[in-house]
């Protein structure tokens, strides 16, 4: 779909109801926010928003409550959250198309905030339903997209609702995303090292053919990896393995090996009995036994890894290379947010558990840029078309 994206600084939002989508799909513990990233994210277009005096509408899903009203999937955290980080009064609305919601934001000021509560309170917003994106529009002058991370998905809020409005854009969040990507995309930069990791090869086969065609070396780690491994004939006791991925995980290897790109793979593994062990131990790939399984790098392999990564002028990184999440087997991951961090080069990091391990490790603004998106990210480097994107094209 051809035609061009504005972005919020080009939209007239002055005194107008400026409907922002925005991601605020985030962990929520005992009515508490546990991480603020993807609210912290948006606050610079928001802020944008109400320095112009629009009367701001955001709108965000929040887990999968299926269509259905439950309150523990409430917005209401975010928007205490919200209320204090942009100083002002954030008005919670009982819902996003009830009478009591077009209430509030008819009555909204200039430079007021309202948040609706959940889109997927109603089964129309994943449905993309054009009947539900309606209701939606008749809250707002202006659309802006600020969800990149929901971008992939053809939902109401995303995709129906900016093809009913005359003036769409996106906000600045969604601007320095496609961005980052479109340079990791299509820059000529080079040596150009991808890391990827995460619990199954199927949901990264798109993005590894493409990345084939580009990178000059391909770290694969976590559970991932495994399944390449064994495609070599390893045997790896109890780990995960994609048994019906072997043909593809020795196929891909032979790919790389055509194109001559260095693709790498763990040599040695943290393995412990099962996901609850208080702690691992460090075996070569090719030896371990019959009742442990890999839930991390090994050291040896963290500095193979890490070497290839400070050589690096571009640098992409989307999943974790073991269960980091749990101590024990947490220094893989670590050791490459590290290197990543000191990398010279181009580095963008995607997918909600590599962004998880930055942020723990306090190295996220050690990166040029921190992706919101993890199914949208390795998506947009695949090159497939996003409906959040194409929906807003004028």
């Amino acid at each position: 779909m051809a035609g061009t994206i504005r972005s919020i600084r080009d939209l007239p939002i002055e005194g107008r109801r400026t409907f922002i989508r925005v991601d605020f799909n985030v962990p929520i513990e005992d009515g508490k926010v546990t991480d603020t990233s993807r609210v912290d994210a948006t606050l610079a277009t928001i802020q944008h928003a109400l320095d112009r005096g629009a009367k701001v509408v955001l709108a965000s899903h929040a887990g999968r409550p299926k269509g259905k009203r439950k309150p523990e999937y409430s917005l209401e955290p975010v928007g205490a959250i919200l209320a204090a980080k942009l100083k002002c009064e954030v008005l919670l609305t009982d819902d996003c198309i009830s009478d009591a919601a077009s209430k509030v934001i008819a009555d909204l000021r200039e430079r007021q905030v309202a948040l609706l509560e959940n889109l997927r309170f109603h089964p129309g917003e994943e449905a993309n339903d054009e009947a539900f994106a309606r209701e939606l529009a008749k809250l707002a002058d202006v659309y802006v997209n600020d969800a990149f991370g929901a971008a992939h998905r053809a939902h109401a809020s995303v995709s129906a609702l900016p093809k009913l409005m005359r003036e769409r854009g996106i906000g600045l969040l969604m601007e320095q995303e496609i961005s980052a990507l479109e340079r990791m995309r299509t820059a000529d930069t080079h040596p150009f090292v991808a890391v990827l990791g995460g619990a199954k090869v199927s949901d990264k086969i798109g993005v590894l053919e493409v990345l084939l065609d580009r990178v000059d070396a391909l770290l694969i780690g976590g559970a991932m990896a495994n399944t390449f491994l064994a495609a070599q004939g390893l045997q790896l006791g109890k780990s995960l393995v994609e048994h019906d991925k072997l043909a593809l995980a020795r196929s891909l290897m032979q790919r790389a090996k055509d194109k001559k790109v260095k693709l790498l793979l763990p040599v040695d593994l943290v393995v412990a009995p099962g996901l609850d062990a208080p702690e691992g131990r460090v075996v070569p790939s090719n030896d371990v036994p019959e009742d442990q399984m890999a839930l991390d790098i090994g050291p040896k392999t963290a500095e193979l890894f890490a070497a290839t990564i400070l050589s690096a002028k571009a640098l992409f990184w989307n999943g974790p290379l073991g269960l980091f999440e749990k101590k024990p087997f947490s220094e893989g991951t670590m050791a490459i947010a590290r290197a990543g961090a000191e990398c010279a080069g181009f580095t963008v990091v995607g997918g909600g558990d590599s962004v998880a391990a930055v942020n723990q490790a306090g190295l996220a603004s050690k990166y040029d840029h921190v992706s919101t998106g993890g199914g949208a990210s390795l998506e947009y480097l695949e090159g497939r078309q996003m409906p959040g994107i194409e929906a807003v094209r004028s």
